[in-house]
């Protein structure tokens, strides 16, 4: 009975790493879908609360931000200065041709009554017309921002 003295080559293991980047994609795949992306502002507020119901997504909405102390931002483009005539010049600038915009005031809750009023005043310097105001509901504890439509004389 002869003997069998062949060396067996044992073969290497493989790593095979496509199953691992299919399982990856699929995973950042569903992060991407389920990640909720907020609106960043450059002025920190505290919006007001309300009971209000949300209103219908509009064609063009400028929104003012208008900080506790009184600084304002006109669609994330802080102005430079309080002055009236500078918040009316921005809102121009941003409505552009379209004079059906809506601007959408979104104060600090402690931010004072006269910051808010120069955002009328600006806007009406600026001939927009249509104004609302963004409030957070009572019910979801400041969850989202909703707001209350308010056209302006």
């Amino acid at each position: 009975m002869p003997m069998n003295f062949r060396i067996r080559h044992r073969e290497e293991p493989e790593i095979n790493l496509i199953p691992f980047i299919d399982v990856l994609l699929v995973v950042l795949i569903f992060v991407m879908m389920t990640t909720t992306y907020s609106k960043v502002t450059e002025l920190k507020i505290n919006l007001p609360v309300a009971n209000a119901q949300p209103t219908k997504p509009r064609l063009k909405e400028i929104v003012v931000v208008v900080s506790a102390d009184g600084r304002y931002a006109v669609d994330s483009h802080p102005i430079e200065g309080r002055s009236v005539d500078l918040l009316a010049a921005a809102l121009t600038a941003s409505a552009g041709t379209h004079r059906d915009s809506v601007i959408v005031v979104t104060a600090d809750a402690s931010a004072t009554h006269q910051s808010v009023i120069n955002v009328m005043d600006a806007a009406r310097r600026a001939g927009l017309s249509q104004l609302t105001f963004a409030t957070q509901s009572q019910t979801e504890g400041g969850a989202g921002p909703s707001s209350g439509a308010a056209n302006q004389p």
